[in-house]
């Protein structure tokens, strides 16, 4: 009768009645078909639950193959440089010298090994912790992607591939220091970053095979560059629909361009403004903000100005690193608890306040 341990009372007795308490096979199997199935059940019923209790922002959509939360390090963090060059456009050099809009980028990312404040050229990529989400970075006016190492390092260390293009017009490499109405070309000059990034990805050798989740993608920007990522984000003109959540850093929308009616669906946006900020005074950021649907947040730093809150400034750069990567796990990564710990981040008495 061993064969009868673990069985219902009714099984047994539908069991026994061979005689001799002996069973045919198809008697035997009956309860272990049972017993399979109701073990069956119970697992699909805890899946169930486990879907159910999915965090609210996850984002889904796209292919099985890219998990929606990879691990939050913190990681060591690789630099590599590329170039990417785009032969369909064209930037104005001074002299009316006509050249494909070429895009030289610095790309950190989660990598093998100790995490440090140092980027480490060409380190082997954390690849079996990701798949990762991307965020492309905008510089300011006049400016470069160094000059927020420690913003973009901080966000790379967080499991983020972050791509920070040098515009070929308006950063401070540029002779003659710079031509900005070429910002109106910044935002497709973006989306060509995103676009070359994930050619990357889906290669199946190199540095950023498989690494990068195509499903979860944010721009972010400061200045000109905020106006940049502004405008792939919510401007009809430009919008970039593979974006899934947006930071602008004291940008604005661009001058003279209109469209900025936020075409659904409207990624998430968080917005950042200085109180003290006289380049993008805080009623450049009201404009934009005010009509923009939710979800969305406004992080005001009091008596902070321009610049230096995302460069170098404490408290101010430690809060904007908190606070940006709380929004990126709660919209890109899909992390339960993310949006808590982004307002716990941005509550400091006389220095911070988020609203939304």
């Amino acid at each position: 009768m061993s064969a009868l341990r673990g069985l219902s009372v009714r099984d047994r007795g539908t069991c026994a009645a061979t005689g001799h308490g002996r069973l045919t096979l198809a008697q035997w199997l009956c309860p272990v078909t049972r017993l399979l199935a109701t073990v069956c059940a119970f697992f699909l019923g805890a899946v169930s639950v486990a879907l159910a209790e999915q965090p609210p922002h996850a984002v889904s959509g796209g292919t099985s193959a890219y998990p929606t939360t990879p691990r939050g390090g913190p990681y060591a963090v690789g630099e590599i440089g590329m170039t990417f060059t785009d032969t369909s456009r064209r930037a104005i050099l001074p002299g009316r010298r006509r050249v494909p809009r070429r895009l030289e980028t610095v790309i950190r990312y989660p990598a093998l090994g100790r995490p440090s404040q140092i980027d480490i050229r060409g380190a082997s990529p954390a690849t079996a912790d990701g798949p990762f989400p991307l965020i492309v970075f905008a510089h300011g006016f006049r400016s470069t992607p160094d000059t927020y190492a420690a913003l973009l390092h901080a966000w790379a260390q967080a499991g983020y591939v972050v791509a920070a293009p040098t515009f070929p017009l308006t950063s401070a490499t540029v002779p003659g220091g710079g031509n900005e109405s070429d910002l109106v070309n910044q935002p497709r000059d973006m989306s060509f970053v995103i676009s070359r990034m994930l050619v990357r990805n889906a290669s199946a050798l190199g540095l950023f095979s498989r690494l990068i989740n195509p499903n979860q993608i944010a721009v972010a920007g400061h200045s000109d560059g905020g106006s940049t990522a502004l405008a792939v984000a919510y401007n009809r003109h430009y919008v970039d629909h593979r974006v899934r959540a947006a930071v602008i850093l004291a940008g604005a929308e661009i001058p003279g361009v209109y469209g900025y009616d936020f075409p659904p669906p409207s990624p998430p946006l968080l917005a950042v403004q200085g109180t003290a900020d006289t380049s993008n005074v805080p009623a450049s950021t009201r404009i934009y903000f005010q009509i923009a649907p939710p979800p969305k947040f406004l992080l005001s730093l009091r008596g902070a100005g321009h610049g230096p809150p995302y460069i170098s400034e404490q408290p101010q750069l430690g809060i904007v690193e908190h606070v940006t990567i709380a929004f990126f796990d709660a919209y890109l990564k899909g992390i339960a608890g993310a949006l808590s710990r982004m307002s716990s981040a941005a509550d400091v008495s006389r220095v911070a306040r988020l609203s939304g």
